[in-house]
């Protein structure tokens, strides 16, 4: 037998040796084990089901131990594809397409975003505006400010709310029939403060939060 030979019998048996103790230490996969991947920032923090005080999603937004965070993590325990953080950015959306539905008199818009209550008020008076022949001419600048003011959360209907703060800018002209400028200025911007309420119940497979009450 060649040395050469002998050489890679030797390294063969270190080899063998050498996968025997790697798997004694790391163990073996069995069966189908999907693969892990890291996902930047907190977006899949609303997946995992854990208590309240170590959930960054909530406490970006409320304290842990008050009502409002409990009432959170309530939502999140329900419902593991809520996410507060998620919420907060579509109501930033809801709130700049509800406000310049209205502006524009988008009743089919409206309908689709609103509790029927505050429907029927927006839709009267937007019904009001047309029958007086007003036009309003509107342009939405931005969400200067936004904040979580509260949520609660029923455990018997499994209803979730949340309370926020928007305060926005825009631009919005009401002329008459003649074309007179009755309210607003194209040049100005205009900052209005409101706090609404948007609702839904949690664990179901309608994820649309509908806008239940405001108090501007």
């Amino acid at each position: 037998m060649g040395s050469s030979l002998i050489q890679l019998l030797f390294l063969a048996v270190v080899v063998v040796f050498l996968v025997m103790r790697l798997m004694a230490v790391l163990g073996t996969r069995e069966g189908f084990e999907p693969k892990q991947e890291a996902k930047p920032g907190r977006r899949a923090d609303h997946l995992k089901v854990i208590d309240g005080t170590d959930d960054p999603d909530i406490a970006d937004f409320a304290e842990a131990d008050s009502p409002t965070g409990r009432a959170l993590a309530e939502m999140k325990r329900v419902d593991r594809t809520f996410s507060v953080s998620e919420f907060v950015a579509g109501s930033r959306q809801a709130y700049e397409m509800i406000l310049m539905g209205f502006e524009q008199g988008d009743l089919k818009l409206l309908e689709s975003l609103l509790a029927p209550d505050i429907y029927e008020r927006f839709s009267a008076a937007i019904h009001e505006r047309e029958e007086k022949g007003y036009e309003v001419s509107a342009t939405f600048i931005g969400v200067r400010e936004i904040s979580l003011k509260s949520a609660r959360f029923d455990p018997v209907e499994k209803e979730g709310e949340v309370t926020m703060r928007f305060v926005g800018e825009l631009t919005s002209v009401v002329k008459d029939r003649d074309g007179n400028v009755v309210e607003g200025s194209a040049s100005e911007i205009k900052r209005q403060t409101n706090i609404w309420t948007f609702a839904r119940l949690m664990g179901t497979d309608n994820p649309n939060w509908l806008l239940v009450a405001t108090d501007e």
